[in-house]
């Protein structure tokens, strides 16, 4: 009988946490520690399939705790085997025969000042792995070229602080939600100008934005202290093409099945992971399709590219994978 739920006990509270894409290391994840101190560490662990534990790989020390770590998308291993976080600033990490970690690049746009605007959140774009996205809270989104440590453009992305950004499918079209309670949409190829998608009522911020990948109109985004989930249709602003609610507290993270375009996953202080079939949309969907219940509010998901019938989940320091 195969095992359908791993759990791995961190020494801290799990942040950040993002899934390998690449099929040859298929449950390698990246954790961040979240510690109210300047010195914080992000850890490698991988699943060690004959003990059915999960091994710490490598890891390093971060400035702050890193407000989002992720992969490169590189399912088939053409790419270095590199790691972004952010926090104070961006970095690329470089992995070296499994169980060594090193710096790569900083990217920052300010070399001459000693301030920076700490970045809440990034995407890495999956069609073209050169391009990265980060959104900063001095109401920024920045497309980084991480071939040349250059920064391609910055634009004012919002009236306030930008809390998260994300790509669509291809490389040009980008979102990002933030203090003003706006979801904004962006095109690479003309950034005049950007399309206002969805305005929460009072001004209520978003925190996070999941778009989908294999639909590409769908999008999903988060209020602050809320426990409904948003399901826009960017053909069909302003107006949600569905609500979903049925968590009892605030929901913390949303992500897309990367195999299926009407599937979503959410996770909520009400310590529950959700998981929805919208194939019934523009019906009402009161239900979700599958609940997990964890011991204790669940911080943050990531779905996993290469192997989708795993999702992984962050509660207090604990870490589980579960078969879905």
């Amino acid at each position: 009988m195969e095992k359908r739920i791993y759990t791995y006990n961190s020494p801290w509270i799990i942040y950040g946490l993002s899934w390998s894409t690449r099929i040859n290391q298929p449950f390698r994840i990246a954790i961040g520690s979240f510690l109210e101190d300047y010195t914080n560490r992000v850890d490698v662990i991988q699943l060690n399939e004959e003990t059915d534990q999960f091994e710490v790989l490598c890891g390093f020390e971060h400035p702050y705790p890193p407000t989002k770590c992720m992969w490169i998308p590189d399912k088939n291993c053409t790419r270095p085997d590199l790691l972004a976080t952010t926090g104070d600033y961006l970095r690329i990490w470089e992995i070296n025969n499994q169980r060594s970690i090193k710096l790569k690049t900083l990217l920052t746009n300010n070399k001459n000042s000693e301030f920076c605007a700490p970045l809440s959140s990034f995407d890495w774009n999956e069609t073209d792995p050169s391009l990265l996205a980060t959104s900063s809270i001095d109401t920024t989104c920045t497309i980084w070229n991480i071939e040349t440590g250059q920064s391609k453009t910055q634009l004012i992305a919002h009236d306030k602080e930008v809390f998260d950004v994300a790509f669509a499918r291809g490389s040009d079209l980008f979102a990002s939600v933030g203090a003003d309670g706006s979801l904004r949409m962006f095109d690479l190829r003309n950034l005049e100008h950007s399309t206002i998608i969805y305005e929460t009522p009072n001004f209520t911020p978003l925190l996070r934005l999941c778009w989908n990948k294999q639909d590409p109109n769908y999008l999903a985004t988060i209020q602050q202290d809320s426990s409904k989930v948003i399901i826009l249709d960017i053909r069909v602003p302003s107006v949600p093409a569905a609500e979903l609610s049925f968590h009892k507290s605030a929901v913390n993270g949303i992500a897309w099945a990367p195999h299926s375009s009407c599937h979503i996953c959410t996770v909520s202080d009400d310590k529950q992971a959700l998981i929805w079939d919208l194939a019934s949309m523009p019906k009402p969907i009161d239900d979700p399709l599958l609940t997990y219940s964890a011991q204790a509010e669940i911080n943050q998901l990531n779905w996993s590219s290469s192997q989708p019938d795993w999702i992984a989940i962050a509660f207090g320091p604990d870490l589980q994978i579960l078969k879905v």
